[in-house]
């Protein structure tokens, strides 16, 4: 990963996105599920949204891919994967596409029972609670 140490320039706190591709994607109880293809950003808000985890497949036939909230992400930074906070099997069967069928992921239904499954608040909700929080203080 390009930028992770102090000195290489951003990271680990900012980092490319480019540089997350390929990263490989760990479960509760240890299993490789798969890598992460894609971040996907909410450009309206200005923040990453999903991570689109690649899974199963060879040479890109047969893969499923899974639009994880970024917030049921952590970066392990000393081994280079991401940890999700579910068992493999839950991985294997959340919410999935293909790559010629992406869902409409401004869609607020469909991310809301995205984050559901993965026990997350929906991202435009903690925004809208921030900023809410922000205006009552002044």
């Amino acid at each position: 990963m390009v930028g992770i140490g102090v000195g290489d320039g951003p990271g680990p706190e900012v980092m490319a996105a480019s540089t997350l591709d390929g990263t490989k994607v760990v479960t509760a109880d240890g299993e490789h599920v798969g890598k992460i293809s894609d971040i996907m950003l909410d450009v309206r808000d200005g923040r990453i949204a999903y991570a689109v985890l690649s899974e199963g497949g060879f040479l890109g036939m047969g893969t499923t891919l899974h639009a994880i909230p970024w917030s049921a992400l952590t970066l392990n930074v000393d081994e280079k994967v991401f940890l999700v906070n579910l068992m493999a099997d839950e991985i294997k069967n959340a919410p999935g596409f293909d790559k010629d069928h992406w869902p409409s992921m401004a869609d607020p239904q469909w991310g809301s029972s995205v984050h559901q499954y993965y026990r997350q608040q929906p991202y435009w909700d903690a925004t809208r609670d921030a900023v809410e929080e922000r205006s009552s203080n002044l």
